[in-house]
């Protein structure tokens, strides 16, 4: 078996790149390098190594944003499978994968294991998620983080603590299970990892191979509220929150009363809605040994 690394080079740079080629040799396994330069470029990457018939191992070399792009890219699922080498920022899916940042590490993953199959968000227009997708809050904090000059996880939780304040909550409708529901919220999300922004998280036990999504609504929260609801959060304990509605689900749609965007493992979409539903078993994935045994115990 050949591994297609799909890595950002301008990002990564070429001693890290190395380290990565050594790792495999070591295991001696085969590598195929395919740096990226471009917006896109790893989708277009992931589209051509997937689009025959025959098995197409590609191994992201990265973080959400370009895992997103690369499931995204991938044409045809039953013969492709999935690594990761978590070198992003967040490395939101690789903690719900339980995939290590150690570079040795999480290249043995690939080069010594096989891959279990595990569940993917798909959304009526087309577009994939791996780990979560929403509207509402995340996509603020996100535009906030991006638009600021700093580095590293910090910005996620400094925009959260800002948006927070400044948050105006919003009308929506939500279908599922046959239910439709009226809303007055902060954010409206649907997870198959446990968390987004390097650690917020939203979804603390969700899974990502139980065939489900996890479905997160937090109503309107006052001010004088806040603060205990904040601290809920980052313990993992936002399902104690009064305002939260959170439950497993198959498929589920939000429709806002004004238009608003989404984002999918962070990369932020204009004029979508979030209609989506999981697709059980649909992505062959490098998984620690310890992930895959606990999936077979169940």
């Amino acid at each position: 078996m050949v591994f297609h690394i799909i890595v950002n080079a301008a990002r990564m740079g070429e001693k890290l790149i190395d380290r990565v080629l050594k790792a495999f040799a070591r295991h001696g396994a085969e590598c195929v390098v395919h740096r990226t330069d471009h917006k896109g470029h790893a989708a277009e990457t992931a589209a051509e190594l997937t689009e025959g018939d025959a098995p197409c191992a590609v191994v992201v070399m990265g973080g959400d944003g370009t895992l997103h792009e690369v499931l995204n890219g991938i044409k045809h699922f039953e013969n492709s499978s999935m690594g990761l080498i978590p070198c992003g920022t967040g490395n939101d899916f690789a903690v719900a994968a339980g995939i290590p940042k150690n570079i040795e590490e999480a290249v043995k993953i690939i080069a010594c294991g096989t891959p279990a199959k595990i569940d993917y968000i798909q959304l009526a227009d087309g577009l994939k998620s791996l780990n979560a997708v929403g509207m509402g809050i995340d996509v603020d904090v996100l535009k906030k983080a991006y638009s600021g000059g700093s580095a590293g996880k910090g910005k996620y939780l400094t925009s959260l603590i800002y948006c927070l304040k400044h948050f105006e909550s919003y009308n929506f409708t939500v279908e599922y299970e046959g239910k439709r529901e009226k809303h007055y919220g902060l954010i409206a999300a649907l997870g198959n990892g446990r968390q987004i922004g390097g650690g917020i998280k939203l979804f603390p036990e969700a899974r990502l191979d139980d065939g489900y999504m996890d479905l997160l609504i937090v109503d309107y929260i006052s001010k004088f509220k806040m603060i205990t609801a904040f601290i809920k959060l980052m313990l993992g304990k936002i399902n104690a929150i009064k305002e939260v509605t959170a439950l497993r689900v198959k498929s589920a749609a939000f429709y806002p009363e004004k238009p608003c965007a989404i984002q999918a493992e962070g990369e932020i979409y204009e004029g979508r809605t979030l209609d989506a539903h999981i697709v059980e078993g649909g992505l062959n994935f490098y998984l620690p040994e310890r992930a895959k045994a606990a999936k077979s115990d169940r």
